[in-house]
């Protein structure tokens, strides 16, 4: 017998071994286990610090000095900037010259008023005479009001010449250079931004099918880029009703503060959130598969079988594995998040749960075995007897 012949004749008996291979089927079970389960949404956000201050001048001069730069770690009421004070002075001095004359005139014509009364309550001088004596009078002391209230405002603009930390926080940017002149029109003219890094916060974008399951005070943790192998850590502190949508896409700004003991968190950086909406510590949970499983009967198998018709409950069913028999079980379900569902009353840890059923393709020549699911189509064959060689 040559080679072809004898090849020929090993593929027919391949091909028959695997037609007299028979379904065994089987049912799944787990074990109702503890643990730890949470329910999760995921997004996107940026970090920011909570209390950040544009830092600037009221007064347009050009700056002489500058005491902070990038990065610098400033205190609250620290020198950080300094504007050349050469016409602000100037202005002082003018304002304290005419706070000085208006004085002196009001002082003067006090005394007229005062002696020119005397005569008229004596009916020696003329009304004409004394009420303009009155109006001169009340003319130098509001002259003299207002020199006082521009000594005032021209003595606070020499202060804004010095510029002073607002907040504790690090400098993240200095707008001017040294020499560079400032401008103070309807705005402040702007010199560093300071923020405080101690406190951060993440602005996250929540898709508007998870923005109902999130709530205040539930916990966050978020990873950034530039550290991959860390975890942070925060809480949901605000919840932001204003929608946001982009490319028909609707998101809700959620608010998170951000721990940054370490140092590590700056503006700016991309986080990428885990909102735990619900967790439960310690419960009785199995799969959620559990949940969909229904007996069945299968022709030829010798199965575990219901012990009882399923009784009409508002309840989820499970069916568990007890004394070789399946037994409908109501149970009280709580945190689910798609793989495992918490079991709040109605099983125990321990409890043998039915969850589904699997079939082993037999093969008695060869001794090996094949699962498959029992409701898939079996192929052409499959059914027939091992013929007669």
């Amino acid at each position: 017998m040559n080679l072809h012949k004898i090849a020929a004749i090993a593929a027919i008996s391949i091909a028959a071994a695997s037609c007299s291979k028979e379904s065994k089927i089987t049912i799944e079970t787990v074990t109702a286990s503890k643990g730890d389960i949470t329910e999760t949404v995921t997004a996107t956000g940026t970090l920011e610090s909570v209390t950040q201050v544009d830092v600037g001048t009221q007064v347009t001069g050009k700056v002489v000095k500058l005491f902070a730069d990038y990065n610098s770690i400033v205190k609250k009421g620290e020198l950080i900037a300094e504007i050349d004070k050469t016409l602000l002075e100037s202005e002082v001095e003018a304002a304290d010259a005419n706070m000085e004359s208006a004085r002196e005139t009001y002082e003067y014509t006090k005394k007229n008023y005062e002696r020119d009364k005397a005569l008229y309550d004596k009916q020696l001088i003329s009304d004409y005479e004394y009420e303009t004596s009155k109006n001169s009078y009340r003319v130098a002391e509001l002259n003299y009001q207002k020199s006082k209230a521009d000594r005032v405002k021209a003595a606070e603009n020499l202060g804004y010449a010095e510029i002073y930390a607002p907040i504790d926080g690090i400098v993240i940017s200095r707008e001017v250079e040294i020499g560079q002149t400032v401008v103070a029109n309807m705005e402040v003219a702007n010199i560093f931004t300071i923020a405080d890094l101690n406190n951060m916060q993440v602005i996250g974008d929540v898709d508007e099918a998870d923005i109902g399951q999130v709530k205040t005070g539930q916990r966050v943790t978020f990873t950034v880029d530039a550290y991959p192998d860390d975890t942070f850590s925060g809480t949901v502190t605000q919840v932001r009703l204003n929608p946001t949508e982009e490319s028909n896409v609707v998101t809700y700004e959620v608010v998170v503060s951000a721990d940054n003991s370490e140092g590590k968190l700056i503006p700016g950086l991309t986080a990428n959130l885990t909102i735990y909406t619900a967790e439960a510590k310690n419960a009785v949970q199995i799969p959620v598969s559990a949940l969909k499983f229904t007996p069945k009967d299968i022709p030829g198998q010798s199965l575990p079988q219901p012990a009882e018709k399923a009784p009409e409950s508002d309840k989820q069913m499970v069916w568990t594995l007890r004394d070789n028999k399946l037994v409908p079980t109501p149970v009280t379900t709580g945190v689910n998040n798609g793989i495992n569902v918490e079991i709040k009353s109605g099983l125990n840890a321990g409890d043998t749960i039915a969850t589904g059923y699997s079939a082993a393709m037999e093969a008695p020549d060869f001794g090996s075995t094949e699962e498959s699911s029992p409701f898939m189509p079996k192929p052409p064959g499959s059914d027939k007897k091992k013929g007669k060689e």
